[in-house]
């Protein structure tokens, strides 16, 4: 089996900052990319921001200049700083892996099991 486990969510005013966790574990070969993903009430998940083995990463335009994705590669890994949050930022986020089990196993999305973001006054 594989495990996603988030952390850090919680509670922050307007302009404040969280730092997200993510550990990857289990039965697992080799992570490709990974990335945060975030859900708010009414609306379609959507991509926040990703990274690969390599380091590339990609955001989404609303959060560029304001978050930054990391991951630790030997540990499995992966980090989401959250600065200058503003309420528009309020959502279930979410930590996603693209990964293989076994060395001819298929590429597979992995889910979290999501962690709640509230920015408020």
């Amino acid at each position: 089996q594989v495990q996603l486990v988030e952390s850090g969510g919680g509670l922050v005013q307007p302009g404040g900052s969280l730092r997200l966790s993510c550990a990857a574990s289990g039965s697992i070969f080799s992570i490709n990319s990974m990335g945060w993903y975030r859900q708010a009430p009414g609306k379609q998940r959507e991509l926040v921001a990703s990274i690969t083995t390599g380091g590339s990463t990609n955001y989404a335009d609303s959060v560029k200049g304001r978050f930054t994705i990391s991951r630790d590669n030997a540990k499995n890994m992966v980090y989401l700083q959250m600065s200058s949050l503003k309420p528009e930022d309020t959502a279930v986020y979410y930590c996603n892996a693209d990964l293989r089990r076994t060395p001819r196993s298929r590429w597979s999305a992995y889910w979290g099991q999501g962690t709640q973001v509230t920015v408020s006054s």
